[in-house]
Parts: structure tokens; sequence; C-alpha cells
């Protein structure tokens, strides 16, 4: 009983405070609205999906990740990226990111 009563207590602040860190994970990365249709007001901005579903990166610079609309940019291909950060707010707050050379894939 107390082991349940623990997981209750863990999955209700995951979901209440909905923070999680993440160090040097591998995480697919794309445009939020090109590649995973999710409303902007910042127009194409990088997102990454953790757990199946798509947040915001904060941090890191649009200059940083070259061109998002060249054939290969983050706009027309996902791609996998290494990161270290923290999901809060419903937003990725990234210490680090880097693409990962692989084969990208086509939207």
């Amino acid at each position: 009983m107390k082991k349940l009563f623990g997981l209750f207590l863990m999955l209700l602040s995951l979901s209440v405070f909905g923070q999680k860190k993440l160090n040097n994970q591998i995480v697919e990365a794309g445009c939020g609205m090109c590649i995973y249709n999710m409303e902007s007001d910042k127009g194409c901005a990088i997102a990454v999906k953790i757990d199946g579903k798509p947040y915001y990166v904060e941090g890191v610079s649009k200059k940083s990740l070259g061109d998002a609309h060249a054939d290969d940019g983050y706009c027309n291909v996902t791609k996998k990226a290494v990161v270290t950060g923290e999901l809060k707010n419903n937003k990725f707050y990234a210490k680090s990111f880097k693409f990962v050379a692989d084969e990208p894939k086509k939207k």
C-alpha cells in the first residue's frame, strides 16, 4: 500500500508541477509549426518531442540551427538532437541543444 501511495504522489507531483529534467538525452526535433502542427505567434521555432508530445524550446538561438527552410532544415525534416534542460510550464528550457548527425526523416 505504501508503494502505491508513493507512486500516486510521484505522478501527482509530475502532473501538478509539470517539471522533468533531461540530461544528454536524444530527442526528436523539428519546427513546431511546420513539423508538429503547433500554434505559435513566433513563426517557425524549434520544438522537441518528449514522451510523444512536442514542446517549444527556449534558450536556443534560431541562427545557431542553420537555415530552417533549407531542404535539410528543421522546417522540412525531423532531426535527432542531444539535449540537456528542463521541461516546465509546457516548454523545454534548454541548457544545451545539439543536432546529431543522422539521417533526417522527411515530414
